[in-house]
């Protein structure tokens, strides 16, 4: 069994037992024969590549590679459903212009060129203060 406590194939644990034992009578780093690449190769057509990679101690990328799949091979990208057009920041802008008129005959004039008017009614709530 391995760490997850799935056990494993019988086929990968007897090639587990084959490296093992390449392993114990041979340097470290030495370059495993094509014959054990190939069986594991094999069972990764069978069994997928992390199973066998995984508790054979095997470099997953290069038996991904080996196996013919590209290590960088990505999914493709489904579409999007929605795409969102933001139009640009120095939209033009409109002139506006508000005027007011007391009954006493005072005048206020309000003009601006901006995405948001201003707040007229406080505008006009302190102008009818002021005029009293």
């Amino acid at each position: 069994m391995n760490r997850e406590g799935t056990p494993i194939p019988e086929a990968v644990a007897q090639l587990q037992r084959q490296l093992e034992q390449f392993r114990s009578t041979q340097p470290r780093r030495t370059r495993l024969p094509e014959s054990l690449w190939q069986a594991a190769v094999e069972l990764a057509r069978q069994h997928g590549v992390y199973p066998v990679a995984h508790p054979l101690r095997l470099d997953y990328t290069r038996l991904k590679e080996r196996l013919g799949v590209s290590p960088t091979a990505r999914r493709k990208a489904t579409k999007p459903a929605f795409v969102e057009l933001v139009g640009p920041s120095c939209a033009q802008l409109e002139e506006c212009v508000i005027e007011f008129e007391s009954s006493g005959g005072s005048k206020m004039r309000i003009q601006w060129k901006a995405a948001t008017p201003p707040d007229w009614t406080t505008l006009l709530r302190a102008w009818r203060e002021t005029e009293g």
